[in-house]
């Protein structure tokens, strides 16, 4: 018997990065359990290095673009993630199931803001990228605590 996956929403406010990541990760670690997507509140356009940094763990984003949740407005979602406050605050309700958790990632744009070389400003995606993986590395126990 085939059930449909389970699926997840990344929010955040522009969707250009954080979100981004996150559900390349996901595509990434979960291609066959969970069907993942990503959306802002607003919309920034793609960053370039988030796409970077995440081509240099082995997960290609270049294909992505930024969302706005309206967008996505037709899928009904199991799950929705924001990763960041501003986003968890103007979070909508969403019909039907559901269900919200908010695990809050810093902003690699932000940290950047006061890096002297393009390595420090790559160092600071790369902590968030790898912060992101190690998170979602656990999300089948965080989605589902009983299974475990």
């Amino acid at each position: 018997m085939h059930t449909a996956k389970e699926k997840i929403l990344f929010l955040c406010t522009g969707n250009s990065c954080r979100s981004q990541m996150a559900e390349g990760w996901g595509r990434y670690l979960y291609p066959d359990q969970y069907e993942f997507f990503s959306a802002g509140i607003e919309t920034h356009g793609l960053n370039p290095l988030a796409v970077k940094v995440m081509a240099e763990a082995g997960v290609d984003i270049s294909g992505h673009y930024a969302k706005l949740l309206s967008e996505l407005e037709t899928t009904t979602f199991d799950y929705v993630i924001t990763v960041c406050d501003h986003a968890n605050e103007q979070c909508p309700i969403f019909a039907g199931k559901a269900v919200r958790l908010h695990q809050e990632f810093p902003d690699p744009p932000r940290l950047a803001q006061t890096a002297v070389s393009e390595e420090e400003v790559l160092g600071h995606y790369r902590a968030v990228r790898d912060a992101i993986q190690a998170y979602l590395a656990h999300l089948p126990s965080t989605l589902h605590p009983s299974k475990t």
